[in-house]
């Protein structure tokens, strides 16, 4: 947190500088930059593994792109959801929940009007849901999962889920994962995501009085 501390207020620009990375013209083929930038600059030691951004102490890392009234721009990517094996046996063993269970929360500045360089790091949460907010995650999660269990995962759209949403996953169209079909049968779809939707992430902020 000292280090999580001592980014806020920094711009992006000058964080890459002091690292020695060159700052992208723009995100549209970077996705992912700004995330990455800041886990290298805390130590993030998880990369692709189905744990925490900060393994030794549990904590997964997470920007959160506002805009200009403090609100997030975006759903924030939580983990995949696991299609080909079945999904976790309940919300507890899940990698979503691993993944909520403490999450260091870092805004950052993403009006379109100023340069990338120029964006600057808000101040920095560490979370953990309290018992409505674990609670609905929790809801979600086992609804979901439920429908795909059934066959239905065609069926899910990102406007279910009060908190937590599917969406598409996935570097193109072209990308396909194994997963079970309404008859039972394997089938192949699109690699899906677990998302938050933007306004439980700003009822977050909002909570400890970090945006209006």
């Amino acid at each position: 947190m000292h280090r999580a501390h001592a980014l806020a207020g920094q711009c992006l620009g000058a964080i890459a500088g002091e690292m020695g990375l060159a700052v992208p013209h723009n995100l549209s083929r970077h996705k992912g930059w700004v995330g990455q930038l800041l886990e290298q600059a805390l130590g993030a030691d998880a990369e692709s593994l189905p744990e925490p951004d900060f393994r030794a102490i549990g904590v997964e890392m997470k920007t959160l792109p506002l805009d200009h009234n403090g609100k997030p721009c975006e759903s924030t990517y939580v983990c995949a959801v696991p299609l080909d094996a079945g999904l976790e046996p309940s919300w507890e063993e899940s990698w979503a929940c691993r993944k909520l269970s403490r999450v260091l929360w870092l805004p950052v500045e993403a009006q379109p009007e100023i340069p990338l360089p120029e964006r600057r790091i808000g101040t920095p949460l560490l979370w953990s849901p309290n018992d409505g907010e674990r609670e609905a995650l929790q809801q979600d999660w086992e609804e979901l999962g439920e429908m795909i269990r059934m066959g239905e995962l065609e069926f899910i759209t990102a406007r279910m889920g009060n908190v937590l949403q599917i969406r598409p996953k996935a570097a193109h169209s072209r990308v396909r994962c194994h997963s079970i079909g309404a008859d039972g049968e394997a089938i192949l779809t699109h690699p899906r995501g677990y998302y938050l939707r933007p306004a439980f992430t700003h009822a977050i902020l909002r909570r400890h009085g970090l945006v209006p």
